[in-house]
């Protein structure tokens, strides 16, 4: 369904100068939400500024990828869902500005949504081994 999607999506859209725009405006939306509610540590890891210790109702599910940001609680993720996050990393870098729209029109069921599946469900905590 992906595939098809970005078909119609413009190649000046996809991997370009204008989506690393779209992905640094993710970055900077990430850094200032996460500055105004962490009470945590802010690391650097699997490419991504983690801030945690976010309030719970400042962030979906366990966390959330903005640009290059991971938006979490208190709980220190684990190596598996950093991996995870960073495929949501790349994923802004491809699609930037349309990245939360794409995501959306995904929908919200993780089993069935592209961008989960394709960033690991079992690593996104979604699925059991």
């Amino acid at each position: 369904m992906g595939d098809r999607i970005d078909r119609f999506i413009p190649a000046v859209l996809q991997d370009s100068p204008v989506s690393l725009v779209g992905y640094w405006w993710g970055t900077a939306v990430g850094w200032v939400w996460g500055s105004l509610w962490s009470t945590g540590a802010v690391e650097r890891r699997h490419g991504l500024w983690v801030f945690r210790g976010l309030p719970s109702w400042a962030f979906p599910r366990g966390g959330v990828c903005v640009g290059g940001c991971f938006l979490t609680g208190d709980a220190a993720p684990s190596e598996a869902v950093l991996r995870h996050e960073a495929v949501h990393r790349t994923q802004w870098r491809r699609y930037g500005f349309l990245m939360p729209f794409l995501y959306l029109l995904a929908g919200r069921d993780p089993l069935r949504n592209r961008f989960e599946i394709a960033a690991g469900l079992r690593a996104g905590g979604y699925v059991r081994r």
